[in-house]
Order: structure tokens, then C-alpha cells, then sequence
């Protein structure tokens, strides 16, 4: 059979490499690919972009299933194109997939159906935005409403922060249309994880916790990225926490789609806080696989992507559990010069390791031009590793990071500090 996979980052690349694991998968398209999914055996990439030309490829080609990546063309409607013309697509619908493309959107639904969640106001002028602020001080987030690919979220830590992200979203239009209202929150105090589920409409199978690194520079410090690295497990994610986060925060999701007439099929991902005393709150939900969550997670799971994937489209998740690598993984981002901000693209990229049973560099960011590797966007690789310990896959990972070179390269040197701070 043969699949397709939308999308063009580090996330799309890991997803295609699993499913082309499958015995029955006969090619796996990607769609539009990058520089590794071009290298990659069993996978083809395909430079189509619009929804209904990637209608019109998956009946020409018999494409049995479509993955989707990323999470514009979800709030873009592609599952819903793809479901009217019977074409078999794995995403939420585009009523589903507004808990990630509107946050106002989010954070009513979640008061609504009860999800632990932080207190939030939301603002279309920028007057009463700042009122607010000044009423509630610092810290507090400020968020662009809309997409912004992982930049939409400023950790304003002090009250002239806030002002300041409000002029640039509201006033300066720097965000253009995922701008055009902010959500302002409260600062949660506690650690992140990240909480990723297959749902079919009504069960729900989770894959292996993690934690990823949103800002630019060790120590937690510079600009919010779309993510700098990430390893699987979260320690923070003990099995009562878990247990708790499915009942609390994932479940009450499902039944809350189902009763307000949609059914949520496909990735759900709940960014978490957990406070001091392992309380868990949302911070967000992704309608879609995280990146570079993705990457570490998929290095460990032992179970077949497609079988699960099948199983959630055709509602037999209560019937699977997946199985998972006992060693952890770790993945290191490097980023073009100048990310986020402008990254700079057509750098040639030099040193990359040949994959091996514990170590694989996934392409996010990348380019074949005449042959050789080049960057093409902000995130460029992320070099993931297995050990036994998060420290032996965060020393594994580095070592190989260390041979690879393009010119302006960037990467934290820190990934995975919290989990491995006084442990060997």
C-alpha cells in the first residue's frame, strides 16, 4: 500500500520513517518533504502544497492512508476535503482543530468542560489589553490568538514585557492575522511536559511522555522557539500524575468535541504545568504530533506507527497498547543563523552521521541542492539519540552534534537539565 505524509519539518520526517517500517507499506510520499525525507529509503517527496491537489494525488495515486503533520492545513480544513471526497485521512476535522488555531477558542472550551487551565481574558484593542495588565502585573503570558508556528507566546516577565508584546501584536500587526486578538494569562509556576495521545473519537492510546525546551539559549533564557530539543520520558510524568492527566485533561476533550456534535480523531497533544504538589493544568492543546517531541518518542516506540494510526481511524484503540524501548531518548535542535528571528538559508551542511541503531539526525530545515544537504529553514536538524539513561542518550546525541557543521549553526548545550541535574 502506499501512504502519504503532509508536511515538510523534523516532525514529518519521523513520522514517514516509522511508517515506512511496516511490511505492508509499499512507498511512503511526502508532502512537500525536506532534504532527509528525500534521502530516505521508502520515501518519496512531492512539491504539491494546495489541499485539493493533495486530494486529487492521494485518488490518482490510491494513497491508503494520509498522515498530517503539520498544523496549518488542519485549521485549514484538509481533513474535511480529503473525508468528502472518501479519501481515509488521520487529523482532527477543522471544528477539532480550533483548539489549536484559536487559543480564545481553547481556553473557552476548556472552561466550559472543566479543564484545569490557568485564568485568562481576551482582548481584540489594545487599551483595555494593557488595563489588564497593569491590574494584574508580572509575570503574565501574553499569546497571539492564532497560528504563529511556535512564536505566539510571550513569557512577559515583567508588566513593561506585556506592554510591549501587546503593541507588537495588536498595534504593529508583527504577527499579522494570528494576531488579531490576545489572550492574556496568568503565569503558571511548575515544570512543562508534553502529553501526546492517539484518539479515535472516544479512546484514547498515549505514547511515551516528554519535555521539550521552547527558548533559544541555555538555562531557559532568550526569544520562544518553536523548540530547541526534547527527551522521552518526563520524569515529572509519575504513574499517578499520568492516570490523572488522562482523566482531567485528555478525556474530558474527547466527550467534550463528541458533545458539542464533532468527533475528535487524530494526535492530541496537552501542554502541561505541573505545579509543586503535582497538580496538572493545561497550558495548551496541539491538534497535531510536537516537534521535536516527536522525534525522541518515535526512536522509542517498539510498536508499528501505521497499526495504531489504522487502529484510531477505524475506532479500535481500546484494543491497542503501545510498546516502548526501555532506554530514553533525547533530541538536540540545531538552527540556522539568525533563528528565529530571520534564519538564514543555502548554508551547506557538513559532518552528518550515518544512522544507526541508537543514534539518527532527522532533517527539518534542509535542502538537496546538486547533491549536497543545505538549510533551508529556522530548524534545521535534530540529531536524536538512545541511552539507557537520559544522560547516556543526551552524552550519545551531543557527541554526534559535535561533528556536524554549517555555517551560523546554533544549539542549546543543555537539553534534558532538568531531568539529569544531580543524577550520574
Amino acid at each position: 500500500m502506499k501512504l502519504l505524509v503532509i508536511g515538510s519539518g523534523g516532525r514529518e520526517h519521523a513520522i514517514a520513517w516509522r511508517l515506512a517500517q511496516n511490511p505492508r507499506v509499499q512507498k511512503v510520499f511526502v508532502a512537500p518533504g525536506n532534504g532527509g525525507t528525500a534521502r530516505e529509503n521508502g520515501l518519496e517527496n512531492i512539491a504539491i502544497s494546495e489541499i485539493g491537489k493533495l486530494a486529487e494525488f492521494a485518488l490518482a495515486e490510491g494513497i491508503h492512508l494520509t498522515v498530517v503533520g503539520p498544523e496549518a492545513p488542519l485549521a485549514e480544513g484538509i481533513v474535511d476535503v480529503f473525508q468528502s471526497k472518501g479519501l481515509r485521512i488521520f487529523g482532527p476535522t477543522r471544528a477539532c482543530a480550533q483548539l489549536e488555531s484559536s487559543k480564545q477558542f481553547a481556553k473557552e472550551f476548556m472552561t466550559r468542560h472543566r479543564i484545569p487551565t490557568a485564568a485568562f481574558a481576551t482582548f481584540e484593542e489594545a487599551r483595555p489589553a494593557h488595563a489588564y495588565v497593569d491590574e494584574r502585573g508580572a509575570p503574565i503570558v501574553v499569546k497571539a490568538d492564532g497560528l504563529a508556528a511556535g512564536k505566539g507566546v510571550i513569557v512577559a516577565g515583567t508588566k513593561e514585557e506585556a506592554h510591549r508584546a501587546i503593541e507588537q501584536i495588536l498595534v504593529e500587526r508583527t504577527m499579522g492575522t494570528a494576531g488579531r486578538r490576545v489572550v492574556i494569562e496568568e503565569f503558571l509556576e511548575g515544570e512543562e511536559a508534553s502529553f501526546i495521545v492517539l484518539a479515535d473519537g472516544k479512546h484514547v492510546l498515549p505514547l511515551a511522555t516528554s519535555q521539550d525546551h521552547k527558548r533559544l539559549r541555555d538555562g531557559d533564557q532568550g526569544p520562544n522557539t518553536g523548540g530547541m530539543g526534547a527527551y522521552s520520558p518526563a520524569p515529572v510524568v509519575t504513574p499517578e500524575l499520568h492516570a490523572r492527566v488522562v482523566r482531567e485533561v485528555i478525556q474530558p476533550v474527547l466527550t467534550g468535541m463528541a458533545e458539542e456534535g464533532h468527533r475528535y480523531v487524530g494526535f492530541l497533544y496537552a501542554g502541561l504545568m505541573i505545579d509543586g504538589a503535582g497538580n496538572p493544568r493545561a497550558l495548551e492543546f496541539n491538534c497535531r504530533l510536537g516537534d521535536p517531541e516527536t522525534q525522541p518518542i518515535l526512536l522509542r516506540l517498539r510498536s508499528d506507527l501505521f497499526d495504531m494510526i489504522e487502529g484510531a481511524v477505524e475506532g479500535k484503540l481500546d484494543r491497542l497498547e503501545a510498546d516502548w524501548d526501555r532506554r530514553a531518548a533525547l533530541g538536540v535542535v540545531i538552527a540556522a543563523a539568525r533563528y528565529p528571528d530571520s534564519p538564514r538559508k543555502g548554508d551547506a551542511i557538513t559532518g552528518l552521521p550515518a544512522a544507526s541503531e541508537d543514534l539518527r539526525v532527522f532533517h527539518s530545515g534542509t535542502a538537496l541542492e546538486d547533491g549536497s544537504v543545505v538549510t533551508s529553514g529556522g530548524r534545521v536538524l535534530c540529531v536524536t539519540a538512545l541511552g539507557d539513561s537520559i544522560k547516556a542518550a543526551q552524552r550519545r546525541a551531543y557527541e554526534a552534534v559535535e561533528g556536524i557543521r554549517f555555517e551560523g549553526m546554533q544549539y542549546r548545550r543543555d537539553i534534558g537539565f532538568r531531568a539529569t541535574a544531580a543524577k550520574p
